[in-house]
């Protein structure tokens, strides 16, 4: 018998009374045929952004690899095999690419654009150097592709568009690990891996973006203002430019109480495929440093504030407390908001109105 609670529920969900050794409850459990594509305008602006990102990573990917000699990897360590992991990731890409431009639809889904990527030697294509410190270049470009996927899959109308999408990027999850090892880096310094919002993520997508195909749909997400963290933590000092391992001992590179100087673009400038979006921001005057990591969305207030530049502090803080583990680790996203509203994974989004710049990546492990 369906218990009291549930008796109102729409059919697909009483139904699921009459499935042998299925409890009641669930989202399309019942005989209910899939529908693998878009069902509002929210699933497709989420779903294109999500392929916008797979063609990035794809190109990136071959980008690399074509752009140096055998010779040159090997110099940098990067073995045959080394190799050949990346273009099977490339290959990954593909699949990944095209798994959403079916689910969109030939005359809806994106194609690949033109980029621009900061990196003239297999070293940089490895470390990426900005202001001396940014690791990865695909590391990077992962890492927010998943950070921003993990952000909006939950949120889509298209459960099964969302579970096909789930197991793509759970393959990436897998390839950011692979790119932190290539480092040398401790694979994994956290717990829970951090979701951020679409506008988040189109914010640092948009500025190696080029021009596109003019059938390409316009991405409505926002562009936020860039932010930079001038002093972010330097891996290549910290590791000692290690080479490529499977782990190390070493899971951290900062610690709580660091002081962080931070700078901010203003407002309107144009960036991403023919300079065609504009940079904005409905926030008001900035007063926070919001860092999102794992779990957690913690603020710290801004100091000595002049123009577009301000300072604050790394905050501390545990998981679950009690000896658990750091919240602040691995790869954080930090933005400067004008208040401090209390949000978390599931409603992210709601941070958007307040932000002032970023994300900004802080290397903490």
């Amino acid at each position: 018998m369906t218990h009291s609670k549930y008796r109102n529920l729409p059919l697909r969900y009483s139904l699921l009374a009459h499935l042998p050794y299925t409890p009641a409850g669930g989202l399309l459990t019942n005989s209910s045929p899939p529908v693998y594509q878009p069902l509002s305008d929210f699933d497709y602006q989420s779903l294109n952004l999500a392929l916008n990102q797979e063609l990035i990573e794809l190109d990136l990917f071959h980008h690399g690899l074509a752009r140096f000699s055998v010779q040159e990897f090997e110099d940098a360590n990067i073995t045959a095999a080394d190799r050949y992991l990346i273009e099977f990731m490339a290959d990954q890409e593909v699949g990944h690419a095209t798994l959403i431009s079916n689910m969109l639809g030939p005359n809806n889904a994106s194609k690949s654009c033109n980029y621009s990527y900061p990196f003239q030697t297999v070293h940089e294509f490895i470390q990426f150097n900005e202001f001396g410190s940014l690791p990865l270049l695909n590391y990077l470009v992962t890492r927010f592709g998943e950070a921003g996927t993990y952000g909006f899959l939950e949120h889509l109308d298209s459960r099964a568009s969302a579970q096909l999408v789930l197991e793509a990027i759970t393959t990436e999850a897998r390839q950011e690990m692979i790119f932190r090892q290539f480092q040398g880096l401790f694979a994994m310094p956290f717990w829970f891996t951090t979701a951020i919002t679409q506008s988040m993520q189109w914010t640092l997508m948009a500025p190696y973006i080029i021009s596109c195909p003019a059938e390409n749909a316009r991405i409505e997400w926002q562009n936020f203002p860039a932010l930079n963290i001038t002093n972010t933590p330097n891996i290549t000092e910290l590791t000692n430019a290690s080479f490529p391992a499977i782990t190390q001992n070493h899971t951290a590179f900062t610690s709580p109480g660091q002081n962080i100087s931070l700078s901010w673009e203003s407002p309107g400038k144009s960036v991403g495929p023919n300079n065609s979006y504009t940079t904005n921001t409905t926030a008001g005057e900035p007063k926070f440093a919001a860092w999102i990591s794992q779990l957690n969305t913690t603020y710290t207030p801004l100091t000595n504030v002049s123009g577009h530049t301000a300072y604050t502090t790394q905050p501390g803080g545990e998981i679950y407390g009690n000896n658990t583990f750091s919240t602040i680790n691995g790869t954080i996203f930090v933005v400067i908001t004008d208040s401090d509203p209390y949000v978390t994974p599931a409603n992210l989004s709601f941070i958007n109105q307040h932000v002032v710049a970023g994300p900004a990546y802080y290397f903490a492990g």
